[in-house]
Protein backbone atom coordinates (compact mmCIF):
# COMPACT_ATOMS: atom_id res chain seq x y z
CA UNK A 1 0.00 0.00 0.00
CA UNK A 2 1.55 3.29 -0.96
CA UNK A 3 0.36 6.80 -1.03
CA UNK A 4 1.20 9.83 -3.60
CA UNK A 5 4.31 11.57 -2.60
CA UNK A 6 2.31 14.43 -3.01
CA UNK A 7 -1.68 14.94 -2.32
CA UNK A 8 -3.56 18.08 -4.15
CA UNK A 9 -6.67 19.61 -2.92
CA UNK A 10 -8.47 22.17 -3.68
CA UNK A 11 -6.14 24.64 -1.64
CA UNK A 12 -3.73 22.83 -0.46
CA UNK A 13 -0.21 20.61 -1.30
CA UNK A 14 0.31 17.85 1.00
CA UNK A 15 4.07 16.63 0.42
CA UNK A 16 5.74 14.03 1.95
CA UNK A 17 8.54 14.88 4.51
CA UNK A 18 12.30 14.53 2.64
CA UNK A 19 15.18 13.87 5.10
CA UNK A 20 16.35 17.31 5.14
CA UNK A 21 12.79 18.46 5.93
CA UNK A 22 13.41 16.48 9.24
CA UNK A 23 16.90 18.09 9.95
CA UNK A 24 15.81 21.48 9.57
CA UNK A 25 12.41 21.11 11.43
CA UNK A 26 13.67 19.46 14.39
CA UNK A 27 16.94 22.12 14.37
CA UNK A 28 15.94 23.26 17.70
CA UNK A 29 19.03 25.32 17.39
CA UNK A 30 18.54 26.95 14.05
CA UNK A 31 22.20 26.50 13.04
CA UNK A 32 20.29 25.74 9.44
CA UNK A 33 18.34 28.94 9.55
CA UNK A 34 14.56 29.22 8.76
CA UNK A 35 13.55 27.40 6.24
CA UNK A 36 11.95 29.51 3.13
CA UNK A 37 8.36 29.12 3.16
CA UNK A 38 7.43 27.90 6.31
CA UNK A 39 4.82 30.37 8.24
CA UNK A 40 6.49 32.14 11.20
CA UNK A 41 5.13 29.67 13.30
CA UNK A 42 6.23 26.60 11.67
CA UNK A 43 7.61 23.88 13.25
CA UNK A 44 5.51 23.95 15.99
CA UNK A 45 6.57 21.46 18.98
CA UNK A 46 3.52 18.93 17.50
CA UNK A 47 5.40 19.39 14.39
CA UNK A 48 8.85 18.69 15.98
CA UNK A 49 7.43 15.41 17.53
CA UNK A 50 6.02 14.54 14.25
CA UNK A 51 9.68 14.88 13.01
CA UNK A 52 10.12 11.88 15.29
CA UNK A 53 7.92 9.74 13.95
CA UNK A 54 9.11 9.87 9.85
CA UNK A 55 10.42 6.80 8.54
CA UNK A 56 12.70 7.46 4.89
CA UNK A 57 10.77 6.21 2.23
CA UNK A 58 7.22 5.75 4.07
CA UNK A 59 3.92 7.18 2.38
CA UNK A 60 2.41 6.84 5.36
CA UNK A 61 4.85 8.96 7.12
CA UNK A 62 4.77 13.12 7.81
CA UNK A 63 3.55 15.94 5.59
CA UNK A 64 3.51 19.66 5.20
CA UNK A 65 0.14 21.23 4.53
CA UNK A 66 1.14 24.29 2.21
CA UNK A 67 -1.52 26.80 0.85
CA UNK A 68 0.30 29.34 -1.76
CA UNK A 69 3.71 28.70 -1.25
CA UNK A 70 3.50 28.93 2.93
CA UNK A 71 3.90 25.99 5.16
CA UNK A 72 1.11 25.74 7.50
CA UNK A 73 1.40 22.98 9.59
CA UNK A 74 1.48 19.07 9.01
CA UNK A 75 -0.62 15.91 8.77
CA UNK A 76 0.40 12.46 8.15
CA UNK A 77 0.07 8.99 9.47
CA UNK A 78 1.14 7.20 12.82
CA UNK A 79 2.95 4.81 10.53
CA UNK A 80 1.77 2.22 7.66
CA UNK A 81 -1.35 0.29 8.30
CA UNK A 82 -1.73 -2.74 10.30
CA UNK A 83 -4.75 -5.84 10.98
CA UNK A 84 -6.97 -4.74 13.27
CA UNK A 85 -8.71 -7.10 15.17
CA UNK A 86 -11.29 -7.53 12.56
CA UNK A 87 -8.62 -8.02 9.76
CA UNK A 88 -8.92 -4.71 8.53
CA UNK A 89 -5.81 -2.27 7.59
CA UNK A 90 -5.95 0.69 10.31
CA UNK A 91 -3.28 3.43 10.96
CA UNK A 92 -3.36 6.59 13.13
CA UNK A 93 -3.64 9.93 11.55
CA UNK A 94 -2.54 13.73 13.13
CA UNK A 95 -2.27 16.98 12.07
CA UNK A 96 -1.86 20.62 13.34
CA UNK A 97 -2.00 24.24 12.07
CA UNK A 98 -0.15 27.33 13.30
CA UNK A 99 -2.07 29.35 15.15
CA UNK A 100 -3.08 31.86 12.52
CA UNK A 101 -4.25 29.38 10.11
CA UNK A 102 -7.21 28.10 12.12
CA UNK A 103 -10.60 28.68 11.43
CA UNK A 104 -10.38 28.20 7.51
CA UNK A 105 -11.08 24.99 7.01
CA UNK A 106 -7.33 23.74 6.26
CA UNK A 107 -7.48 21.27 8.44
CA UNK A 108 -10.18 19.98 7.32
CA UNK A 109 -9.42 19.62 3.91
CA UNK A 110 -6.14 18.48 4.25
CA UNK A 111 -7.67 15.84 6.24
CA UNK A 112 -10.47 14.95 3.72
CA UNK A 113 -7.25 14.89 1.04
CA UNK A 114 -5.56 11.85 2.74
CA UNK A 115 -8.38 10.34 3.35
CA UNK A 116 -9.66 9.96 0.22
CA UNK A 117 -6.18 8.32 -0.29
CA UNK A 118 -6.48 5.91 2.50
CA UNK A 119 -10.20 4.85 1.43
CA UNK A 120 -8.54 4.14 -1.89
CA UNK A 121 -5.91 1.46 0.38
CA UNK A 122 -9.12 0.20 2.12
CA UNK A 123 -7.40 1.53 5.18
CA UNK A 124 -9.22 2.52 8.42
CA UNK A 125 -8.41 5.67 10.29
CA UNK A 126 -8.13 6.81 13.66
CA UNK A 127 -7.46 9.67 15.65
CA UNK A 128 -6.75 10.66 19.24
CA UNK A 129 -7.99 13.93 20.43
CA UNK A 130 -7.92 15.99 23.82
CA UNK A 131 -11.47 16.06 25.26
CA UNK A 132 -11.17 19.64 25.36
CA UNK A 133 -10.36 20.22 21.29
CA UNK A 134 -13.54 21.35 19.95
CA UNK A 135 -12.07 22.66 16.95
CA UNK A 136 -10.18 19.16 16.29
CA UNK A 137 -13.58 17.30 17.43
CA UNK A 138 -15.86 19.15 14.58
CA UNK A 139 -12.51 18.46 11.82
CA UNK A 140 -13.20 14.64 13.19
CA UNK A 141 -17.04 15.05 12.73
CA UNK A 142 -16.82 16.65 9.39
CA UNK A 143 -14.34 13.84 8.02
CA UNK A 144 -16.75 10.79 8.74
CA UNK A 145 -15.15 9.71 12.58
CA UNK A 146 -18.43 8.27 13.70
CA UNK A 147 -17.16 5.82 16.01
CA UNK A 148 -16.06 6.88 19.90
CA UNK A 149 -13.57 3.84 20.87
CA UNK A 150 -13.26 5.55 24.53
CA UNK A 151 -10.24 7.02 26.40
CA UNK A 152 -6.17 5.84 25.85
CA UNK A 153 -4.26 6.72 28.40
CA UNK A 154 -3.13 9.70 27.95
CA UNK A 155 -6.98 10.67 28.01
CA UNK A 156 -7.58 11.60 24.66
CA UNK A 157 -10.23 10.47 22.88
CA UNK A 158 -10.03 7.32 20.45
CA UNK A 159 -12.28 8.31 17.35
CA UNK A 160 -12.56 5.94 14.24
CA UNK A 161 -13.76 6.38 10.67
CA UNK A 162 -15.41 3.28 8.97
CA UNK A 163 -13.72 2.77 5.21
CA UNK A 164 -16.45 3.64 2.58
CA UNK A 165 -18.19 0.47 1.89
CA UNK A 166 -16.23 -1.39 4.51
CA UNK A 167 -17.15 -2.22 8.64
CA UNK A 168 -16.29 -0.94 11.85
CA UNK A 169 -13.95 -2.67 13.88
CA UNK A 170 -16.24 -5.07 16.21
Amino acid sequence: MTLPTTILTERLTLPLWTQADIEAIVDQQGRNGRQQGWHPQFPREDDRDAATMWVEGDSWSSRYIIRNGTVLGSIGFFGPPDAASDGTPETEVGYGLVEEARGWGFATEALKGLLACADAEGVRIRASVEPTNAASLRVLAKCGFTELRGADEDGHLVMARPVPGGRMEE
